[in-house]
């Protein structure tokens, strides 16, 4: 049977009204979500650590900006809007003080409670809403009066209420206008970060180097490999976003399909599907978490070496050409970039 879709008239905002809405950064998921609460009528304050460049951004837009312990002492509704990895000691340190029974905890990705790096108090709702989509992207269909797909999971529910309040939530940041779906911490986090692995970061940007790789290697002009393995890649998922794989190749010719139907699958064969499976067991037995935790305990090491060999690859150095003229297309540069909370 399909899974109940829900919508703007299955959640009722009346839940939230009176309580007042902590966003624990202001990051790509923080301040969309703080954003669209406030727009939708929330009370929404801010948490943030001394010295954090979000709070001159935060007050700019009208927020009244605490440190993150007293957002916490404050708030009714604590969304942790942290990198997981900054979880466990921001949780620690400020906010494990500060919870009281009846508040409730929000995660928009369940990590930190799923591998327990985070084990909250019995007395504490614990919840999930997760817009299946970046930050940038749930605040610009909020503004356009869309929405980004999202999912909801309880984890623990003292109040009997958690899942009003997720369905409150998801509503007040658009989610309802274009569907939710409830899941629980484990499916949520297990599916995720198999999904970043083996397809949406790790199996595309590695499948995208190697065939660029094999046309450079081939004599090919780096040029005419950037555009036929990344720049066009771009084509094709907005296809199969907007139609589906079968969607996509109804607008492609006749010689692409045949070569996408008889080609591909022994591109991924079932040696991919076995790796694949590999890495899902990695996920599911704790393995990769627990491989995590370590890499960024002892300092990021092998994290950062990898990073910078991807970023050294001739792909980077043909495509930021490439790109400089396309005045249209929005260029985003990633040297200092880091990420806000």
């Amino acid at each position: 049977m399909p899974a109940k879709v829900y919508t703007d008239k299955d959640a009722n905002p009346a839940v939230l009204k009176n309580k007042t809405l902590a966003v624990l950064g202001f990051g790509s998921q923080g301040h969309a979500h703080a954003l669209n609460l406030k727009e939708s009528g929330h009370h929404v304050i801010i948490g943030l650590y001394e010295g954090s460049k979000s709070i001159p951004v935060a007050k700019e837009k009208g927020f009244e900006v605490y440190p993150t312990a007293e957002a916490v002492r404050r708030a009714d509704v604590i969304f942790v809007a942290i990198p997981d990895t900054k979880q466990p000691s921001a949780y620690e340190r400020d906010i494990a003080p500060n919870l009281t029974k009846g508040k409730t905890l929000l995660f928009s990705h369940g990590f930190a409670i799923h591998f327990k790096t985070v084990v909250p108090p019995k007395d504490v709702d614990v919840i999930l809403v997760a817009p299946k989509g970046p930050g940038h992207i749930v605040r610009r269909q909020y503004t356009e009066g869309k929405g980004v797909p999202a999912l909801i999971a309880v984890y623990q529910n003292p109040s009997r209420g958690a899942k009003k309040v997720a369905l409150a939530w998801a509503h007040g940041i658009g989610g309802t206008r274009a569907g939710v779906l409830e899941t629980t911490f484990k499916e949520e986090t297990e599916t995720d970060l198999f999904g970043e692995q083996t397809v949406l970061c790790g199996g595309a940007s590695a499948l995208v180097q190697a065939g660029f790789e094999t046309l450079v290697e081939a004599g090919y002009a780096p040029e005419m490999a950037y555009f036929e393995c990344l720049h066009e890649l771009k084509l094709i998922v907005d296809l199969m976003n907007e139609a589906g794989i079968s969607g996509m190749r109804f607008s492609i010719s006749e010689t692409a399909k045949w070569g996408d139907v008889s080609v591909g699958p022994k591109i991924i064969d079932a040696s991919v599907k076995k790796r694949m499976k590999a890495a899902l067991k990695d996920i599911q037995s704790g393995k990769f978490a627990k491989n995590w935790v370590k890499e960024y305990q002892t300092g990021y090491k092998q994290y950062n070496a990898l990073l910078k060999q991807g970023e050294q690859h001739s792909i980077e150095k043909t495509g930021a050409r490439l790109r400089g003229l396309m005045p249209w297309m929005k260029k985003r540069s990633i040297k200092g970039a880091q990420a806000a909370y």
